[in-house]
């Protein structure tokens, strides 16, 4: 995939206008080749002719890495000079992908370095190939969180992020047998060249032991957490570049580690396993993204990493906030802290026990402080991704936080009931402790009392959110919700990812459009261009050829370019129905074997996904799907049809993937989806969406309007409308021959010959009780699939509707949801900063 890109904004640096060293800060390709032969020299110790292609990506990379630490330090002294407020992100996930492509993009360098690595011998893009993607993230939360990161510093803002250096990411994924296995991701095998460790500003972190209260010299009650044990959090730290400027911006990721490597008595006695146990289990809390907590150990595991990243997390920003403060009266007017998500939750009660513990801050102050500090996003409208934790695990291993917990929730519950006397029933579903056989913390309460600020990623998704799942606290707190919906960023998913749509776009209306994406609107005059689209559709054709190259390489699978390319690629979940997609090819294989003029044109169905480990369902649709592949493709040249699942899914193929598609699968039950990024992703690179009224695809629809979109399924009320009449889906089986048909076929092995009752709990799941209503919505997705096929067919109207797509995709820059978010709820400026 070459990626020669439009000229950034940033100029060439030489040592004469910066008086710095230019091999170490010069953008220029005399400089770069000089500064990439010294660092194979010094700091791969080796000659250039006996180099090796990784020493040279490293070379390349510690290269480009010196350019942005020169800006990376000036950008930390600008923002301690002024003593700046500054946004703090805490997330779990960070998908951040490959970087030496996004850094050469944003430093403006990517032509100079391609010229020096020629002038090496070595070819750019094939270094660029050899960078692991560092899957710190399982979907969309982790991608959205990188995303802010680079518009955070693009635009200029003070901000951080904070999340975990997991050694394991998330897991490779392998297709043996049509099955999902997992492997370990060792993405740090080979080092990574991007981060700076830091062990000077490491944070010891503690959990068990109990809280003793005593009366303090105030004579107020003061407790003290003692008898933990202490794990130690080291900071590893990447610089985070933005786009035609000055800003680094930093990452911080937190690795575990023991406080004592191991117990030299017991080595020494011969003790070999004991003498390192207290290491193993301290350094396991940073070692795989997501442990599987379907079981107690996994349970604490997760409840660990959380309050271990937060714990450091909050040390840290108090610690920068000190440096230049001696209260902490202006504390929330120099901080703001976002929490992405539930999984950092524990924040809250985190900050109150530094304030009120370590402190002494008194407990109305410091409550002060913290609310006006945190702000809250909801990620889900799922009941199960809404954390909540056993109140027997907060007392063993976090015990002076359940007891702030406790305390935070006393005051809120007196405040509802001032509110609205004598309901009982609010108090119990408002309360943050949620009673039953086992006692539950629920973290989404915990966030929303503990915030200023509660929004959701999308309009409908925030409106289901006031209306369905938080319902009495947007009623007490109405001030304090809001909406932000999602964005992507232009730099990686259009200028990096598609540099020949890049190009142009850029030829046709300048390059403004990299850091204004609203600036794509002037392409809408262009669809009526005869030469324009024929230009956009030929850019679409190479990228599907360029695609099928790399999938037949990596497949063994030779795709049909001028198919339809429809394409759903998203984390594996049954809410997100890639079982409705896989039934309809069923139904369409069925009908295209009796007569192969059904097929109005022909299609390629791409597939990519990771199902979380312990979920079976999930694993049983991978391995339907390539069930299906195996037959449809077995007679592709009579159907025209072909479905692959492209394994191991993941940003460095979504940025080959997008680019190709034709169409967006986004087919979610409505209601379920918060937002969903990658439809923004697909839009902004002229593919048409398929989808329900579900996450931003409603503000999608209303951005290109109906004719541009392809509308199906029930609606967020209508679906509930229909499980509260009783929805019954054999019904939908019987009235239904094509369903029926399918799923018949399905259930009878003809896709499992090694086990012909494979798929029968999939078949029986939708007609006993089919939660996400997949059989409801089939007739009304299959027509509108129908309506696909033939408007492909009208490739002059297909192409207009396709550049509609990317002219009104400017609304769903990460850059304009970052604004908002500093604007309105972070009220941090932007600080430029100089040369």
């Amino acid at each position: 995939m070459s990626h020669r890109v439009p000229a950034t904004a940033v100029p060439p640096t030489s040592e004469s206008d910066t008086g710095r060293e230019p091999s170490r800060t010069g953008l220029d390709a005399p400089n770069v080749h000089r500064g990439v032969r010294e660092h194979v020299r010094y700091s791969r110790g080796k000659n250039p002719e006996n180099a090796t292609p990784h020493d040279q990506f490293m070379a390349l990379a510690l290269a480009v890495r010196d350019r942005l630490t020169d800006r990376w330090v000036r950008t930390a002294r600008t923002y301690y000079e002024q003593d700046v407020k500054r946004a703090y992100y805490l997330s779990a996930e960070y998908l951040l992908g490959r970087a030496l492509g996004n850094n050469l993009i944003n430093l403006g360098m990517y032509e100079a370095a391609e010229q020096a690595m020629r002038e090496l011998g070595v070819d750019l893009s094939a270094l660029v190939e050899m960078e692991p993607d560092a899957g710190l993230g399982n979907g969309g939360l982790g991608r959205l969180a990188a995303c802010f990161l680079d518009s955070l510093a693009t635009l200029g803002y003070p901000g951080m992020g904070y999340g975990i250096r997991y050694e394991f990411g998330i897991f490779t994924q392998d297709i043996i047998d049509g099955y999902q296995v997992e492997r370990a991701d060792e993405w740090l095998k080979f080092g990574n060249p991007w981060e700076i460790v830091r062990p000077e500003k490491a944070v010891p972190v503690r959990f068990y032991g109990r809280v003793e209260h005593h009366q303090g010299p105030d004579g107020k009650t003061q407790a003290r957490w003692v008898g933990a044990k202490t794990v130690i959090g080291v900071p590893y730290d990447t610089p985070i570049a933005g786009y035609g400027n000055q800003t680094v911006n930093t990452l911080r990721l937190w690795q575990a580690r023991a406080s004592e490597e191991f117990d030299l008595k017991l080595f020494n006695a011969g003790d070999y396993e004991r003498s390192v146990v207290e290491k193993n289990d301290s350094e396991v809390i940073s070692k795989v993204l997501y442990p599987n907590d379907a079981f107690q150990a996994g349970k604490e595991l997760r409840l660990k990493q959380q309050y271990f990243f937060v714990a450091c997390s909050i040390a840290d920003i108090v610690r920068r906030y000190l440096k230049t403060h001696s209260d902490f009266r202006d504390f929330p007017k120099k901080v703001a802290i976002q929490l992405n998500d539930t999984h950092p939750a524990i924040a809250v009660a985190e900050l109150m026990r530094v304030l009120v513990d370590e402190k002494h801050l008194p407990w109305e102050e410091a409550a002060a402080i913290t609310q006006a500090t945190f702000g809250y996003t909801n990620h889900t409208l799922l009941a199960e991704a809404m954390e909540k934790w056993p109140a027997s695990l907060f007392e063993r291993l976090l015990p002076r936080h359940l007891e702030i917990i406790f305390e935070i929730n006393q005051r809120f519950l007196r405040q509802v009931q001032i509110r609205y006397p004598f309901d009982t029933e609010r108090i119990r579903r408002m309360s943050l402790v949620e009673e039953g056989p086992e006692k539950k913390i629920r973290m989404a309460h915990l966030a929303v009392v503990g915030s200023h600020s509660i929004n959701g990623v999308a309009e409908l998704h925030t409106n289901l959110l006031r209306r369905d799942v938080l319902p009495e606290f947007a009623e007490m707190y109405p001030e304090r919700f809001n909406n932000k919906t999602n964005g992507v960023t232009p730099r990686r998913w259009l200028l990096w990812s598609n540099p020949r749509l890049s190009q142009l776009i850029t030829r046709n209306i300048g390059d403004g459009w990299t850091t204004n994406l609203d600036k794509l609107r002037e392409l809408e005059p262009l669809a009526q261009n005869a030469s324009f689209r024929e230009a956009f559709a030929q850019v679409k054709r190479q990228n599907k050829q360029d695609l099928s190259q790399h999938l037949s390489q990596l497949c063994g699978v030779n795709l049909n370019p001028d198919a339809i390319f429809d394409v759903q690629i998203k984390r594996l979940h049954e809410y997100k129905r890639q079982l409705l997609d896989a039934i309809h090819i069923v139904s369409l294989w069925m009908k295209a074997r009796r007569d192969p003029s059904t097929i109005v044109a022909p299609r390629v169905f791409l597939f990519g996904a990771k199902a979380a480990p312990g979920y079976v369902q999930a694993k049983l649709i991978i391995r339907l799907i390539n069930g299906i592949a195996e037959v449809v493709n077995s007679d592709a040249g009579t159907t025209g049809l072909q479905v692959l699942f492209i394994p191991n899914y993941r940003v460095s193929l979504a940025e080959r993937i997008i680019p190709a598609a034709d169409v967006s699968e986004q087919i979610s039950t409505a209601g379920w989806e918060a937002s969903g990024t990658g439809n923004m992703k697909f839009m902004l690179n002229g593919a048409l969406t398929l989808g329900t009224l579900d996450g931003a695809n409603v503000e999608i629809r209303q951005a290109v309007g109906d004719d541009n979109f392809f509308l199906f399924g029930l609606t967020a009320d209508e679906v509930i409308a229909r499980k509260r009449a009783g929805y019954r889906p054999r019904e939908e089986y019987e009235k239904n021959q094509d369903l029926r048909e399918a799923l018949e076929l399905i259930s009878s092995g003809f896709f499992s010959p090694e086990d012909r009752h494979l798929f029968k709990p999939l078949i029986d799941g939708l007609l006993e009780e089919d939660r996400y209503l997949v059989l409801a919505d089939f007739a009304a997705y299959a027509a509108r699939q129908r309506d696909v096929a033939h408007a492909y067919k009208d490739t002059e109207r297909w192409t207009r509707m396709a550049i509609h797509n990317v002219a009104h995709a400017g609304i769903f820059s990460s850059d304009r949801t970052i604004t908002q978010y500093a604007e309105e709820i972070w009220r941090v400026k932007r600080i430029p900063v100089g040369p």
